[in-house]
Parts: structure tokens; C-alpha cells; sequence
């Protein structure tokens, strides 16, 4: 595994005790958050493998809840969470599952607003470092340490030329790629990290791009 810095072995300032099962659950938490975009009315979670076993010790179940409140690992309102995310409207339902999952520290978060509706799974590294690695049943992997885009769009001939085409305008550099599709010929997702941020120009002109759905940036 490569490492950034001395602060990615060490791990992140948190709220403890567990880089892992703690600061790594906020930020798997967080993610959703701002992949879904909004409050949601509800959250459904399902913790697999180690997460299962030890969330409630370790405080996962809170941390995860403060993620998905927009806390970051530090802010001393995530051990409050649980009573934050009840006073915001949220109803969150804690759960484990027996099934294998590929990396013992897996979380699964389900979101609800309305119509709208988000699944993720995540799984936290070590460090404080995690990886999502599904979104709404694409398969993907991105790692959170640098600014991202999620672009959904119709599976067509052409796509990612043309988003990489104007990344390549605006000079953003892709550092990692990865494109997942349900079926030939129906909807696809295009996760990109970058090694600069994103300004909201840059997501105008490729919302504009036809037979693209959905647009979504992600910062660290």
C-alpha cells in the first residue's frame, strides 16, 4: 500500500480509539453524505466481517452516523451523533449481517430522501484510509484522498472521451479511472480522480454533455 504522508501510517486526528473501526467508519459515513447530496430521512446501515463484531465497542456505529451527519473525524460532535441525527429528522437503523464480505472492515449504507435513494459500500483500510467500492451496484474503488467525480450516464459510444475531453481543457489531470456498467447498452458510471479540484464550470459543461444523467464531485 502506498502512503502519502507520515500522517497516513500514524492515522488522522479523531475522535477514538480506533483509526480503523472509527475514523475510518466516519469517513466510509461522510462519503455517502455527499454522494447522496442531501439530509436523508433515513439510513439504513449494515456492518460485515470485524465491523460486525466490534462496532459497538469501538464506537463504528456512532462514527459512521457522524459521517453521514457531515462531521469529520475530529469534530467532537460525532460521539453525540446518534442523538444529532434524531434531532435532524434521520432515522437510522443499525444492523449485521453473517455474510462474507471481500475486506473484514465492510459497511454498507442505504439512504432515503423522498424518491431519491442511495446505496454505497465502503470498507476502512487502516489508518483512518478507506476505499468505496460500490455505488448504487456499480463496482468502482475510490479512495477518498483525492478529488473525485461520479458521472452517470447512458452506456453510448463516446462518453468517456468526451468528459475526459474537457477535463483535459480546463487542465485537470486524471489520476485514476475506473468505468462500471450493469448491462451492455444501459447506464453507466464513470468514477475519476483528479489531482486538482474541480470548479462548478467544470461540472456545467459536462451536465451538459447529452446522455449524461447525473454529475457528482467529491473533495477530500
Amino acid at each position: 500500500m502506498n502512503y502519502r504522508s507520515v500522517f497516513d501510517i500514524i492515522g488522522p486526528i479523531m475522535i477514538g480509539p480506533s483509526s480503523s473501526h472509527t475514523a475510518g467508519a466516519a469517513r466510509i459515513g461522510r462519503a455517502a453524505r455527499r454522494i447522496f447530496g442531501l439530509k436523508p430521512d433515513s439510513a439504513y446501515i449494515t456492518f460485515y466481517g470485524s465491523f460486525a463484531k466490534t462496532y459497538k465497542g469501538h464506537g463504528t456505529d456512532i462514527a459512521i452516523v457522524g459521517g453521514l451527519l457531515d462531521l469529520d473525524t475530529y469534530d467532537e460532535g460525532i460521539v453525540r451523533s446518534l442523538e444529532l441525527a434524531k434531532a435532524q429528522g434521520i432515522d437510522v437503523h443499525i444492523q449485521t449481517s453473517e455474510e462474507d464480505a471481500d475486506h473484514p472492515n465492510t459497511a454498507k449504507i442505504e439512504l432515503s430522501n423522498g424518491e431519491q435513494w442511495l446505496e454505497i459500500v465502503g470498507i476502512s483500510i487502516g489508518g483512518g484510509s478507506v476505499e468505496i467500492t460500490s455505488v448504487n451496484g456499480f463496482k468502482l474503488r475510490l479512495s477518498g484522498h483525492h478529488p473525485a467525480l461520479l458521472v452517470l450516464h447512458e452506456d453510448k459510444y463516446g462518453m468517456i472521451a468526451q468528459v475526459a475531453n474537457v477535463l483535459s481543457r480546463h487542465k485537470l489531470n486524471i489520476g485514476h479511472m475506473e468505468v462500471a456498467r450493469k448491462a451492455k447498452g444501459s447506464e453507466a458510471l464513470m468514477a475519476i480522480e483528479t489531482d486538482q479540484s474541480m470548479g462548478e464550470d467544470v461540472l456545467a459543461e459536462i451536465k451538459a454533455i447529452p446522455s449524461i444523467l447525473a454529475v457528482t464531485k467529491l473533495d477530500p
